[in-house]
């Protein structure tokens, strides 16, 4: 049945003008944001900081994201950005200052994970359809991927040029000809999904992999993962971070606490104090000034601790506080810039 204006009543009528004049402060507020480079009160994005996490800016000026899922810098050029996000792969080759989108013809849908080859020379990146790899930054194809790989959790390079990790929901490969080929290296490893991988290249490839909530590890001459979580939350853990400073220190964060290893994660105790909220899922992680400052992305926002997690701060200047932060990357050209 298809109502008249005269089957309203007062209060129908009442509510009907409330929701116009609700409509117009929407619409005015939406035609006042356009003009900005960036509202962080209403919409996600890339952020950029120079200072080990202690203020951020945006570094996508003139884009409104809904989902930024993944974030490559070059190797060979920090101003040389790929930006994954739920409706394609983005590029700047100025630092973040214009955006371009990426292939659109054939990355047709979200990207979901995308990393530079170690030289930088190449690109791989995972949609839900599957893995495609650009040698050239223009000419763009889908390879041959395992079962499994796709919508990929991570993309990781290895020491060697030629190598990448990807770490999906059926498990862990690894291709050594920059992406034409795979290699099934889940053996170990539970069944199903890995959603962390940490490569650490030197003095030997060492690769620690997070999966059912467990840590382990597998290094070169290992054909099987071991377990390498004692004093770790069994089943608990969920980012892995390593300290640029001492590469045989490892962070962790599990439980709602933070954890340190001093002996490539043979061993683990808690550091600091639990996080401000219980049940806060940590996405990032990243370590500076030698376990001073932490820096944790949540489903809560963005966490810092400037003290070894002694105290945390929910950073809010600059950055959407009521929105998830996902993924956190550090800039290997410059220590303070994450």
């Amino acid at each position: 049945m298809v109502l008249g204006a005269s089957h309203f009543s007062r209060k129908g009528r009442l509510a009907l003008m409330g929701i116009r004049l609700l409509l117009a402060i929407l619409l005015t507020a939406l035609a006042s944001t356009e003009t900005q480079a960036h509202d962080p009160s209403a919409y996600g994005g890339l952020f950029r900081s120079r200072d080990h996490g202690a203020s951020w800016f945006p570094a996508d000026p003139g884009l409104f994201l809904s989902g930024a899922l993944d974030v490559a810098i070059s190797p060979a050029d920090a101003n040389a950005l790929l930006l994954a996000t739920d409706t394609g792969l983005l590029r700047s080759q100025n630092g973040g200052r214009t955006w371009a989108r990426e292939a659109p013809t054939v990355l047709l849908s979200g990207a979901y994970a995308v990393a530079f080859d170690a030289d930088g020379r190449g690109v791989l990146a995972s949609t839900a359809t599957g893995l495609y790899r650009t040698d050239d930054v223009s000419h763009w194809w889908k390879v041959s991927a395992p079962d499994g790989a796709a919508a990929a959790y991570a993309i990781v390079p290895g020491g060697d040029a030629r190598r990448l990790y990807v770490a999906g929901p059926g498990g862990l490969w690894r291709s050594d000809d920059r992406g034409r080929s795979w290699l099934d290296i889940g053996e170990g490893l539970p069944a199903g999904a890995v959603h962390r991988l940490l490569v650490v290249p030197t003095p030997e490839e060492i690769l620690y992999a997070i999966a059912a909530g467990r840590l382990w590890r597998r290094s070169n001459g290992m054909h099987r993962w071991q377990a390498h979580d004692t004093g770790l939350p069994i089943g608990r853990v969920e980012a892995l971070a390593l300290d640029m400073g001492e590469p045989a220190r490892l962070w962790a964060a599990a439980a709602d606490r933070i954890f340190v290893s001093a002996d490539r994660g043979v061993s683990w105790r808690s550091v600091g104090q639990p996080l401000p909220d219980a049940h806060t899922a940590v996405h990032g992680f990243a370590v500076a000034e030698a376990g001073t400052v932490l820096v944790l992305t949540t489903h809560r926002g963005l966490l810092r601790s400037a003290d070894g997690g002694r105290s945390w701060r929910l950073m809010e200047e600059n950055l959407p506080v009521h929105l998830e932060a996902g993924p956190l990357v550090r800039d290997h050209t410059n220590s303070a810039a994450l």
